[in-house]
């Protein structure tokens, strides 16, 4: 009999890359992951790793028992989603990941909502960059969490994931009144965005999607940035844009209440919040509960998934 544990294992190792990601990942020591893979492949009889290198990779057989794992843990998640709406509905912890955006204008009204409907449910929340929401809600470090992605820089959902729409934002360009020329309150096309080629630009740290998608958006219209402030908080970026430091893209959940002296001008780009959680848990009904209270909170302004 295959044991689930080595099948997650197994499924980790097939999208990490390296048995030391997996044990970091899963606070496991090296040794300890390569034991429990040779044991699955006893389990299994057939080879399902084999040396690459200073590493290993997965044999035909290994990504094959890995197709069937994902079908595996799914079922088990909507086997205990059913099971937890059999025995007491929502209650208990739930673990919920959010970037800081959301944390500060959707999450608090859903958990005053989680609050008064279901008390018995005990919300966690950890500000979690969406780039690591797959891997944290795989290990089991989050039940659910809020992600977004760009329709300039989509970001596909990762094996093991499913995710229901939320809501959809615009994106604004940030800029002082105090410029030279004055900012138009919409661009049709992302082409007039040139007029700043010579501005300073305040992004966040690379690597992330707000600085993917920026970025995109100024080779778009023919030109490479020049990045002179790294800030993360959306807050901060629209005070240095008052205080004339330079020009930078928010989102509107980021934009609620810029200070005097910036400009906002509608970019041809959205961003777009999910909902995301192991395949399979979508129906527990403490993510159930939470997506309900998340709907409720969405401001009246956005688009709603």
């Amino acid at each position: 009999m295959l044991d689930v544990r080595r099948l997650r294992l197994l499924r980790e190792l097939a999208l990490r890359g390296t048995i030391a990601a997996v044990a970091e990942a899963l606070s496991f020591t090296p040794s300890a992951v390569s034991q429990q893979l040779g044991t699955l492949e006893r389990e299994a009889g057939v080879a399902l790793l084999e040396r690459s290198g200073r590493g290993v990779r997965l044999t035909p057989a290994g990504q094959n028992l890995v197709r069937h794992a994902e079908a595996v843990l799914e079922r088990l998640e909507r086997a205990s989603a059913e099971l937890a709406e059999a025995r007491h509905g929502p209650a208990g912890p739930l673990r919920i990941g959010a970037f800081p955006t959301a944390t500060r204008t959707i999450v608090p009204g859903a958990l005053g909502i989680l609050a008064e409907r279901h008390p018995a449910l005990e919300p966690m929340v950890a500000e979690t960059d969406p780039a690591g929401v797959a891997h944290a809600l795989r290990a089991g470090d989050l039940d659910v969490a809020l992600i977004h992605d760009y329709d300039l820089v989509p970001a596909p959902l990762e094996p093991g994931l499913a995710a229901e729409e939320l809501c959809e934002e615009a994106m604004y360009l940030a800029s002082s009144a105090r410029a030279a020329v004055p900012a138009p309150e919409r661009l049709e096309t992302l082409a007039p965005l040139a007029r700043w080629t010579e501005e300073p630009w305040i992004m966040a740290a690379p690597e992330t999607l707000c600085r993917a998608v920026t970025e995109q958006m100024c080779r778009a219209a023919g030109f490479v940035p020049r990045v002179r402030h790294q800030v993360e908080e959306f807050a901060t970026v629209l005070a240095f844009v008052a205080a004339g430091q330079g020009v930078a893209v928010v989102p509107q959940l980021g934009a609620t209440d810029p200070p005097p002296g910036v400009c906002l001008t509608t970019l041809p780009v959205r961003r777009r919040t999910r909902i995301a959680f192991r395949s399979g848990a979508g129906p527990h009904p403490a993510i159930t509960a939470l997506t309900h209270a998340l709907r409720a909170s969405v401001p009246g302004p956005l688009g709603t998934g």
